[in-house]
């Protein structure tokens, strides 16, 4: 999923989005405290995640606590230690004890007790959209929501669970920066967080930070600027912005690769492809097709995918390593033009 896609856009906008980064600067393991109190956040990181947030629509930022991790994963790791235990001494204790076990398929799970529930949406692998299905008293959610951007999906409504990921990588495409951040509703939770970022990495850089900060004020501008402490749209302050923003840009992408694919996948007759039906977009104010971040082809006569993949040498990602059969792959759609290019050239040889 390295998102070589967006490249292009990023390019003609290259003098819009320097960051210049003194030898003095960002010396120190601490930074200015922001409103949740993590030591090792820039303020103006956490501000842009608001901001950003707040101009899509697709999660509850207002009266939650931004935690800014080294990418999604990292915290991940995180949140599941905050959340299934109330106190740690040592990160190397921590790493050793066994505070949590995994539990399979929640549709399966039928145990009472503390639970936690973990709902990616849009999926990943097949990009659907997913909601909680325990329910049970007792029970917290982790909904990791790297693909809920408007490119991949239809925005219907802000998430709002306990502890929601997100990553700069799926969101603008600069995977390098290795930036990723939580929304979190309860203090306790998300002072716990913090206390295990010190113990582990003593905090996360604030170069990638600054980076970060950056990139997404410059998107969240181009649609809406924040004067005075409220949204306005059309500010004259706002710097010059390209003629096709950023989601406009990235949608328009995705669409033509997916058109693409589904030619391709008819012309060869091997593979199905799922089927996905239009919503209205609250963000672009106008029904909307979704154009998942991966193909997730399923080969029609039961054989192993991977295997007919590795002949056209095509890297993808097997159905085991989801749990599913075999004659399912999963194929990235962000790579480069050059790269999607050739995977199409390589499928055609099964016509």
């Amino acid at each position: 999923g390295d998102p070589k896609i967006y490249y292009t856009f990023w390019k003609n906008v290259d003098d819009k989005c320097k960051v210049t980064i003194k030898a003095s600067d960002l010396m120190s393991y601490f930074a200015d405290f922001d409103e949740g109190g993590v030591f090792y956040q820039l303020p103006e990181f956490s501000e842009a995640v608001h901001q950003v947030h707040r101009v899509v629509g697709n999660a509850v930022t207002e009266g939650r606590y931004i935690i800014g991790g080294t990418g999604s994963s990292q915290l991940f790791s995180v949140a599941l230690r905050a959340l299934a235990s109330t106190c740690y001494e040592e990160a190397l204790e921590e790493e050793k004890s066994e505070i949590f076990k995994w539990q399979g398929d929640a549709n399966t799970f039928d145990e009472e007790g503390p639970y936690i529930e973990v709902v990616t949406t849009p999926n990943n692998p097949d990009g659907r959209l997913r909601e909680p299905v325990v329910k049970k008293e007792g029970g917290m959610v982790i909904c990791d929501l790297a693909y809920y951007w408007p490119q991949y999906t239809p925005i219907t409504a802000p998430a709002d669970y306990d502890v929601m990921l997100f990553t700069l990588s799926k969101a603008t495409g600069h995977a390098g920066s290795r930036v990723g951040w939580a929304i979190v509703k309860d203090k306790e939770i998300a002072m716990r967080m913090i206390k295990l970022m010190l113990l582990v990495t003593i905090g996360t850089c604030h170069e990638g930070q600054l980076r970060a900060a950056k990139i997404l004020e410059f998107v969240a501008n181009s649609y809406e600027h924040l004067a005075n402490g409220k949204l306005s749209k059309g500010n004259p302050e706002v710097i010059e912005q390209p003629l096709e923003k950023f989601f406009e840009f990235s949608h328009r992408m995705l669409a033509e690769r997916w058109t693409r694919l589904r030619a391709a996948i008819k012309r060869c007759g091997a593979f199905n492809l799922p089927e996905y039906f239009p919503q209205y977009c609250k963000f672009m104010n106008k029904t909307s097709h979704p154009n998942p971040a991966y193909a997730w082809m399923e080969l029609k006569t039961g054989e192993d995918a991977e295997k007919l993949m590795n002949e056209l040498k095509i890297r993808a990602r097997a159905g085991p390593k989801f749990g599913v059969s075999s004659k399912y792959i999963r194929v990235s759609m962000l790579e480069s033009d050059d790269t999607f290019n050739q995977f199409l050239d390589r499928l055609s040889t099964l016509e």
